[in-house]
């Protein structure tokens, strides 16, 4: 029986539609803020969050039902045009891979070794991941359809583009992710608000 059975059906789905809702609210551009000027159009989000204390209350599969959830409220509410569109599978992606990296080091027990090693491995595996979708899909798609030519438009080209901009940028943005989960995720977990699978 997995856990999430373990919560009634009603109780289940409150907490993925609140989680979606927190989610949701934390895409607002007031939640948002840049890290490095040079890529000011990069802006860190924090909506992985509530998903995260999601997978870990009620399981990885739910964590993606919600956010999924929180991905279609975004391009409803939130919708820039290409840009957006092009963005949130990759967005999904790489959100998706730090929580299934967390959730292989941390479903089963909680310690403070495992905490690390899957932030360590979370941050990695999405940052090598978030590189290569730039290479092999956002600039070649931005070129050509939103109008956006990094070749052209950022100085240095492609490659002081990829090492001065998306790579600290997605390291430090991941760091944060990691830093601002494990805070949470002890507090949560320490005061017994909800029950965690490796609790």
């Amino acid at each position: 029986m997995s856990h999430s059975r373990h919560l009634t059906g009603t109780r289940r789905l409150t907490l993925i539609a609140m989680l979606s809702a927190i989610s949701t609210i934390l895409a607002f551009p007031v939640f948002q803020f840049v890290l490095i000027p040079s890529v000011n159009f990069m802006k860190v989000e924090l909506t992985i969050l509530p998903i995260l204390i999601g997978v870990f209350v009620l399981g990885l599969a739910d964590g993606f039902i919600i956010l999924i959830i929180r991905s279609i409220l975004w391009l409803i509410l939130f919708n820039q045009g290409p840009s957006t569109i092009i963005g949130m599978p990759m967005n999904m992606i790489a959100l998706g891979i730090f929580m299934v990296m967390m959730w292989l080091f941390l479903h089963k027990s909680y310690s403070i070794k495992g905490l690390i090693w899957g932030s360590v491995s979370a941050i990695i595996a999405t940052v090598l991941i978030e590189m290569l979708m730039n290479i092999i899909y956002a600039i070649p798609v931005y070129a050509k359809f939103a109008g956006f030519n990094i070749a052209t438009m950022f100085p240095g080209g492609i490659k002081a583009y990829l090492l001065g901009g998306v790579l600290p940028f997605n390291t430090l943005e991941n760091l944060i992710f990691a830093v601002l989960f494990a805070i949470i995720f002890t507090v949560l977990r320490r005061n017994k608000v909800v029950t965690f699978y490796n609790a």
